[in-house]
């Protein structure tokens, strides 16, 4: 008989959290920001867009976090992979969207494994990503 090691999934009351975490960091700095977060299926579970923000902080907290999720790695780690010769500038996908590498997209991991993604917008992107961790500190 075999055994394996359930891991609870993202549900909608972690996304909350997060969304709520990463806002009120952004609030705290003075910084107005779009959260979005996915699902490990890539499913969106939570999306705040503040309407002081830029308004292509939605798309980009959205395409971050599918960044992270895709690639199972902080956006910020991917920043220079796709400078003019970096090991890539594009990425074929298996959602047939474009992958944007700009620090504030990090993924969600329980016990060990992938179970999501956020995605920050709207800041600097150091900002965005220190947005995003305190977000992931909040959910533990």
């Amino acid at each position: 008989m075999s055994t394996t090691n359930a891991v609870a999934p993202l549900t909608t009351q972690d996304a909350d959290v997060l969304v709520a975490a990463a806002h009120q960091a952004a609030e705290a700095a003075g910084v107005d920001v779009s959260v979005t977060v996915l699902d490990a299926g890539g499913h969106l579970l939570a999306f705040r867009r503040d309407d002081r923000a830029v308004l292509i902080a939605g798309e980009t907290s959205t395409r971050k976090a599918y960044t992270a999720l895709q690639l199972d790695a902080p956006t910020a780690e991917l920043v220079d992979a796709v400078q003019p010769g970096g090991p890539f500038h594009t990425l074929p996908t298996a959602l047939d969207r474009p992958l944007l590498f700009i620090a504030g997209g990090v993924p969600v991991h329980r016990d060990g494994r992938l179970i999501g993604a956020i995605g920050v917008g709207g800041g600097a992107p150091e900002q965005d990503h220190q947005f995003a961790t305190a977000a992931i500190d909040a959910l533990v």
